[in-house]
């Protein structure tokens, strides 16, 4: 990347690229590469890592609150109506398409508690019409790419997108799945029909308009086959299922940036936005959920699990107290997203990588040094150690995120109590390790990248 001058103002955020169609490119069948724990250290060097990061943090961005030279500021809620750009509207029709195989695959009646068999019914359906899906429109054009090889590469995340039938679960992984399938279809250039309207425009009908309906699908699968949470950490993850909705639906409220070039704020919130304390009353939760991601996923969790949120979601409990507004939330789970969800191994591991999604190497990734996260790793055999203080990643400083000390979304993992979502009164937990005992630090890495600096 050239390198600005010391007069210019800030750089916009770098997007993710895409293919030059008029040269040779050769599409390959993604395959699993993550086999054991380290593993990871190596995606988190590899090209795959990258792109995944440069396109959350781009359509991360274009969801932040806008203010003109006239003080009016708008922000970006969920729409009430379908879309009408062509790339979006065939992606809301393939999802609608796929919600209908439910009622193809009516749920078992037989008792169970996770899981209901039903769901490979569900899956078979989705695989016999993988064709057809991704066959016809403009999904077609795009993908008759490589004579047709462009749509063997793509459907493979298209498919990894919807859960387990194997292990009738549903997580974090498979959510990643569909962001790669939603990259793959912007390599190739499938989002086109955007490029004349305003900066981000496109990227916020991206995250509001496919990505949320797509969690909407997701949601209606986890409840009609009761889908277990796949790699979930209990009652100490974020939510048993999603991370996505809390990065967005936090951008959503941000403070307002007046240009294309200004960076992500880092705290504050828009004018009129909700507490984070919102969050924890059930009310003001229904009154956000239709406008807002973040409250979307939380109302979810109220739907599904009974009790006091603090006690079935005391992550979320903590965060709820954060006082720097939204813009600290929302780089806090940009931060964990790199974290939770990128470098776990029980996350990661099924992710496959092709030619679009690479497991080659980028070559301006710094090596990374093993933390106390990645030591935590399984491995099928001992590996070398090493000290730091941190994963060496390609992407995560673009936010300019502190190190993960002190309360705020680094959560202290402490039971949360009921009267409050501070984190500041609550005690902090015991230090076992002399008993031969893992620490409940937050085990959160920060990442570097020669481009956003």
């Amino acid at each position: 990347m050239a390198s600005a001058s010391s007069t210019a103002g800030p750089k916009a955020l770098p997007k993710l690229p895409r293919l030059d169609l008029t040269a040779p490119h050769t599409f390959t069948t993604p395959v699993k590469r993550i086999h054991e724990g380290t593993d990871v250290s190596q995606f988190l060097t590899s090209l795959a890592y990258r792109d995944i990061g440069i396109f959350i943090l781009q359509l991360n961005h274009a969801l932040v609150p806008r203010q003109d030279e006239n003080g009016k500021i708008r922000t970006f809620s969920l729409p009430n109506a379908p879309s009408s750009t062509p790339s979006i509207k065939a992606l809301q029709e393939l999802l609608e398409t796929v919600e209908t195989y439910i009622d193809e695959a009516p749920p078992d009646p037989g008792p169970r508690r996770f899981g209901n068999v039903s769901f490979r019914k569900w899956h078979e359906l989705l695989d016999n019409r993988m064709e057809g899906l991704l066959g016809s429109g403009l999904l077609a054009d795009t993908l008759k790419a490589g004579h047709g090889t462009a749509k063997q590469e793509v459907a493979s995340y298209f498919k990894g997108a919807w859960g387990s039938s194997q292990r009738l679960d549903y997580g974090t992984g498979h959510e990643l799945s569909f962001l790669a399938f939603l990259g793959c279809l912007w390599k190739l250039g499938y989002f086109n029909d955007g490029d004349s309207q305003e900066d981000g425009a496109l990227e916020r009908e991206i995250v509001l308009s496919v990505i949320e309906p797509y969690l909407s699908v997701v949601r209606k699968l986890i409840l009609t086959y009761t889908l277990e949470p796949a790699g979930s950490h209990g009652v100490w993850g974020l939510d048993d299922h999603s991370f996505l909705p809390y990065i967005f639906g936090s951008a959503q409220l941000a403070r307002p940036i007046s240009s294309p070039s200004e960076p992500t704020p880092l705290e504050g919130s828009v004018r009129g936005a909700p507490r984070p304390s919102a969050v924890t009353a059930p009310q003001q939760v229904e009154d956000y959920r239709k406008s807002n991601m973040y409250f979307a996923a939380v109302g979810f969790i109220n739907d599904v699990k009974k009790g006091p949120f603090w006690e079935h979601s005391p992550i979320l409990f903590d965060i709820s107290g954060i006082k720097d507004g939204w813009g600290k939330i929302n780089k806090g789970m940009v931060k964990m997203f790199n974290a939770e969800v990128l470098s776990k191994f029980p996350v990661v591991q099924h992710f496959p990588f092709g030619s679009l999604f690479s497991w080659e190497q980028d070559p301006t990734a710094p090596t990374p040094t093993q933390s106390v996260h990645m030591a935590n790793q399984p491995i099928a055999a001992a590996a070398a150690s090493s000290s730091g203080t941190g994963t060496g990643a390609p992407w995560a400083q673009a936010t300019r995120m502190p190190a993960a000390t002190g309360p705020g979304v680094p959560y202290s993992r402490v039971p949360a109590g009921p009267s409050s979502g501070s984190l500041g009164a609550r005690p902090q937990p015991r230090d076992n390790r002399s008993q031969g005992e893992t620490s409940t630090e937050p085990q959160i890495s920060m990442t570097k990248a020669p481009w956003a600096k």
